[in-house]
């Protein structure tokens, strides 16, 4: 994975795999990404995205919902199957949930403002590459004790937390459930590691799109919802509880 970057324009070595069925848009998208930096490649149907996905090696897929073949909810859940490469949708709808819940990290509306889909693509991008910062972390259940600031956030120094038979190893950025090693897509990671800082305490839907989705605005709290239920079905549905009319917290 190629390390994004934060101003300017994007390094070279960022791959996107774009699947687009109108010839228009398609073109427009490669040209406006590629202006940025980014190395596109492009397929104007489900199937023929499916096979450069399982040839290429991608850092973030841009899905368009309506494809001919195999539409964008099919191909993003064939692609979840074996990856957990995070996946942008593209929709003329308003209505995005089937691609959330097939597995899509987040969403762009239909004609794309090319600023907005590089800000969305640059998010997801450092959900894959960041280290976590966690300056209140338990203390390690191997005796270790806790976490010192200056260590917070390095890699190979994160301490792993432990809930029950959920253990989350904040330096390899991986999570077990009762030894077994859970497969979590980038913004489901981020989503945990978020609930995994403050367990606990109730986080409200917007310090969770601005925290995890790095939206500065109000957004669209379905992404919320719907990426907490893939979560749940991950990690135990009674790990995350719902606090009606106030957001989720991790049960301790």
């Amino acid at each position: 994975m190629s390390v994004p970057v934060t101003g300017g324009t994007a390094p070279a070595p960022v791959a996107i795999l774009l699947v687009e069925d109108d010839d228009v848009i398609r073109r427009s998208v490669t040209l406006a990404l590629e202006r940025y930096g980014y190395r596109v490649t492009s397929a104007s149907d489900g199937l023929t995205g499916l096979e450069l996905f399982r040839k290429g090696d991608h850092d973030l897929l841009l899905l368009d919902m309506m494809l001919p073949a195999l539409d964008g909810i099919g191909l993003c859940r064939r692609i979840r199957e074996t990856s957990t490469d995070p996946i942008l949708m593209m929709s003329a709808r308003g209505d995005v949930v089937a691609g959330l819940e097939a597995g899509a990290d987040d969403y762009v509306i239909k004609p794309v403002d090319t600023a907005v889909l590089v800000a969305r693509i640059r998010s997801l991008l450092r959900r894959v590459t960041f280290t976590p910062t966690a300056p209140n972390l338990p203390p390690d259940p191997g005796g270790g004790g806790a976490a010192r600031p200056e260590d917070s956030g390095r890699p190979g120094h994160g301490t792993p937390l432990v809930f029950g038979d959920l253990t989350i190893d904040t330096a390899g950025l991986e999570v077990f459930l009762a030894g077994e090693r859970v497969a979590l897509a980038p913004t489901e990671l981020r989503l945990l590691l978020e609930f995994a800082a403050s367990p606990g305490v109730v986080l409200d839907r917007h310090t969770l799109l601005r925290n995890v989705w790095d939206y500065g605005w109000d957004g669209d709290s379905r992404v919320v919802d719907l990426c907490v239920q893939r979560l749940r079905r991950k990690i135990g549905s009674e790990r995350i509880q719902t606090v009606r009319g106030f957001g989720y917290k991790l049960r301790r």
